[in-house]
């Protein structure tokens, strides 16, 4: 049985308080190792590990500090094999996804930070014969940092290393679900010698350690990735504290598919789309409109592309669909199949769980699942599932899929499939969403903000956005 450690000061130890959590294999339903759960005694070595560190790391010159990340970048993707197996033990993905996502993008994150560091300048303002105002953009202190499951490392390192580059030191608790390659990347930093308090990674419950990190007066700052119902809850702790909070929440995404698209393609992408790591990637585009003109045909290729999908061990590089993440999670997922049901809607392929051979006997693996038939304000179509689990249906006009569209309390990505660029810049214009994909599907920029409306967070993350929630800006007058 493997014993996975905090990270604190440097050094690696167990919680304070002897307790652990179980680790399951989502693909074998087994224990294989144990994570801390830590408490308020470790929060606190972690706190003034970080703050002693923080003098000396922020007065570090800013191409020192890049060398130093680039070096970390590098030993990363040097593991991408590693961690990419690592990554489908502990989250059921496939591990070619992981592979081609999320040890790629890992290294990436730490990358681009690493050269945005360079880069990132603030404002002056002439005021002519009267004098000159210049912004200075200082990190914060001590900054936390709360990643989900879906995409462990990816995200753990997509709020990480802004962090680090603009200055600050970090406490971050990465999801208890999927705590192991985080666990690695401790490791990693300790090799390349990232100095000793800058980054210290704390494994626990959300409840217990994720709501104390919050709760801590000198975390000044909180980047969180997760659901939305835990994103309240958070910000109802963080907004009397006047701390900066950066919320990216849940998604409940349209996908718009015109009659002009080009067909063969948008079926394929839209497969991608719905049921890419099982349906669990807050992007998912789980309600899907087509224009009615094209319904039948597409709905036929569609299921017959999803039919086409291999579920398998998700250590098998043959596997397209692995198992979910836990077995919870798993019964949430079949009980919305069974909800859709009762709300009238028909099941065109999927909705049960599967049964594996060999190893995956006791898996958490789900069936694609297609659903038609259902009305817009119906639990299926307005709740996130985060599953594979997608709906489609017909509309008529550009007004309608519009309506149909924005109608939810979401508003984190959509995409439209469609040659007419008049409409897709005009929908872009009218959609309530943070991200619209044209004629694609998460082709990411990091340069870009990244983020979403309404019940889908607060703030942006990515290039300049994050560089700037993870400072504070100070005004600087001089008259002449």
């Amino acid at each position: 049985m493997k014993y996975i450690e905090n990270y604190i000061n440097g050094e690696f130890c167990a919680p304070a308080s002897g307790e652990y959590l179980d680790n399951i294999e989502p693909a074998t339903g087994n224990v294989y190792s144990k994570i801390p759960e830590s408490d308020k005694s470790d929060l606190e070595q972690a706190v003034q590990a970080a703050e002693k560190a923080f003098p000396k790391w922020s007065a570090m010159s800013t191409e020192d500090r890049s060398r130093l990340m680039h070096k970390l970048a590098d030993a990363v993707e040097a593991a991408g094999d590693q961690l990419a197996k690592a990554e489908a033990i502990d989250n059921g993905k496939p591990v070619a996804f992981a592979k081609a996502v999320d040890s790629y993008r890992a290294s990436a994150n730490i990358r681009f930070f690493a050269n945005a560091c360079t880069q990132f300048s603030s404002e002056s303002h002439n005021m002519g014969e009267t004098g000159v105002n210049y912004t200075l953009r200082d990190p914060i202190g001590v900054v936390g940092t709360i990643s989900p499951w879906n995409f462990p490392l990816y995200l753990f390192t997509w709020k990480v290393a802004p962090a680090l580059a603009s200055g600050n030191t970090v406490v971050a608790k990465p999801s208890e679900v999927t705590p192991m390659t985080a666990y690695l990347f401790s490791k990693i930093c300790h090799d390349v010698g990232i100095p000793k308090g800058v980054i210290n990674i704390l494994h626990g419950s959300g409840p217990n350690i994720g709501q104390l990190l919050v709760e801590h007066k000198k975390i000044k700052a909180i980047s969180f990735t997760g659901g939305t119902a835990t994103g309240k809850k958070l910000a109802a702790t963080a907004a009397p504290m006047f701390k900066k909070l950066s919320l990216e929440l849940g998604g409940k995404n349209p996908t718009l598919v015109f009659a002009d698209c080009d067909f063969d393609r948008t079926v394929n992408e839209v497969v991608r789309s719905a049921f890419s790591n099982q349906g669990q990637i807050c992007l998912c585009g789980s309600r899907i409109y087509i224009e009615r003109s094209i319904y039948d045909k597409f709905k036929h290729a569609f299921i017959e592309k999803v039919k086409q999908l291999k579920i398998g061990d998700p250590l098998e590089k043959a596997t397209q669909h692995g198992a979910l993440v836990s077995k919870p999670h798993m019964k949430k997922v079949l009980s919305y199949v069974e909800l859709a049901q009762q709300e009238g809607g028909t099941v065109l392929t999927g909705g049960k769980q599967v049964t594996l051979d060999g190893r995956c006997e006791y898996g958490f693996f789900v069936e694609p699942t297609v659903i038609e038939g259902l009305t817009l304000n119906c639990r299926t179509n307005q709740e996130e599932i985060f599953g594979p689990v997608c709906t489609i249906q017909p509309f008529d006009s550009d007004e309608e899929a519009l309506s149909l569209a924005n109608g939810t309390d979401y508003g984190l990505a959509t995409s439209i499939w469609s040659n007419n660029l008049t409409r897709c810049h005009s929908l872009a214009k009218q959609l309530d969403f943070g991200i619209v994909w044209i004629n694609s599907w998460l082709l990411r920029d990091l340069r870009t903000p990244f983020g979403g409306m309404k019940s889908s967070g607060v703030g942006r993350e990515g290039g300049e956005e994050a560089m700037r929630f993870f400072t504070e800006p100070k005004n600087v007058c001089i008259k002449y």
